[in-house]
């Protein structure tokens, strides 16, 4: 099994450090696209990763056009609150990359509207100030979802 979490200029290592556990316990490949909000030598980061960090299969980019050039034939779904299409209203495959933006601003306005067909949303009580879930929840809840359609078949 074979899912890829994209993470777009992460800014909070502890939110990174914990998604990275999340791959290593899924398998997941995890990509970092700079400018990273953290240095890779954060103690945060090192704490929330824990222990993980030897068996997560992390991959680091300047940009996300050298990650989609990398990965030319890729399906990718890009994960906002600016949509209405549901996190489980898609069909995920195998090797599929699920991208997520920076905590405090989201994806780039640009990637969201270049890519409207595969923006996908998790479903969230429609409060004024519950603007988005934290994202290493976020990352959770999709990428179980994707493991979940395609099956579990490397995790027991």
């Amino acid at each position: 099994m074979s899912v890829n979490i994209v993470l777009v200029e992460p800014e909070i290592p502890h939110n990174t450090g914990n998604i990275i556990r999340t791959c290593a316990n899924t398998g997941a490949t995890l990509h970092l696209i700079k400018p990273l909000g953290f240095s890779l030598d954060d103690k945060h980061l090192k704490r929330c990763g824990l222990d993980y960090w030897d068996i997560a299969d992390i991959k680091y980019y300047d940009s996300f056009d050298e990650l989609r050039e990398k990965n030319p034939e890729a399906k990718f779904f890009f994960s906002t609150t600016k949509t209405q299409q549901k996190h489980f209203d898609v069909k995920y495959e195998e090797g599929c990359f699920l991208v997520f933006g920076k905590e405090t601003k989201g994806l780039p306005k640009d990637l969201i509207e270049q890519n409207l067909e595969t923006c996908i949303r998790i479903p969230m009580k429609d409060l004024e100030d519950a603007r988005c879930l934290n994202l290493s929840n976020a990352v959770a809840i999709v990428l179980y979802e994707a493991i979940r359609q395609i099956g579990y078949e490397d995790l027991k």
